[in-house]
């Protein structure tokens, strides 16, 4: 029980790195990309640099996944090691893992009202024009396609892994 949670905790921990990896290497072309939209919507270049806004690995976008997969590979460690709080520290983590991925997926799906409410709260009226869907889209292009099956994968992985890991600990 406690190596196959351990298995799922690393399985996880590779699934939170995988985003940050993504958006380190192609997160220039998707602000370069953003940007060439803001452009064509006669909006300054620098806007979303202004405003804090990033399609790259800085920030957040790597110190919250990494921080979670570090803590998986201790979950891991804990349950390789055996001692008998490891299984109850498991499901914890797996259960505040799904949780958390929830709230990543709802923040994915209702980005641009989130951007739109942002934009607003910067009372910035230039930014009040902006064609966020189009805004977005154009970031994603910056991207591979194959980010977005990735991104799906990732998903699966995270949910699959951690629901597992609670019932593998819990009934295991």
């Amino acid at each position: 029980m406690n190596v196959t949670a351990a298995a799922l905790a690393l399985i996880v921990a590779a699934a939170f790195v995988s985003m940050p990896l993504v958006r380190h290497r192609y997160g220039a072309a998707a602000m370069a990309s953003a940007q060439r939209e803001l452009t064509r919507q006669r909006v300054r270049t620098t806007a979303l640099a202004e405003h804090g806004m990033r399609f790259d690995a800085s920030g957040h976008e790597s110190a919250a996944p990494l921080g979670i997969a570090a803590v998986l590979l201790a979950v891991a460690g804990v349950n390789l090691a055996g001692p008998g709080w490891a299984g109850t520290m498991s499901v914890v983590v797996f259960a505040l893992v799904l949780l958390g991925n929830g709230v990543i997926v709802y923040s994915n799906l209702t980005a641009v009202k989130s951007v739109r409410a942002a934009f607003a709260r910067k009372n910035d009226p230039e930014l009040l024009r902006v064609d966020v869907p189009a805004l977005l889209a154009a970031a994603e292009a910056g991207f591979p396609g194959w980010t977005w099956t990735l991104q799906k994968l990732r998903n699966a992985a995270v949910f699959g892994a951690a629901a597992l890991g609670i019932a593998v600990t819990l009934f295991g």
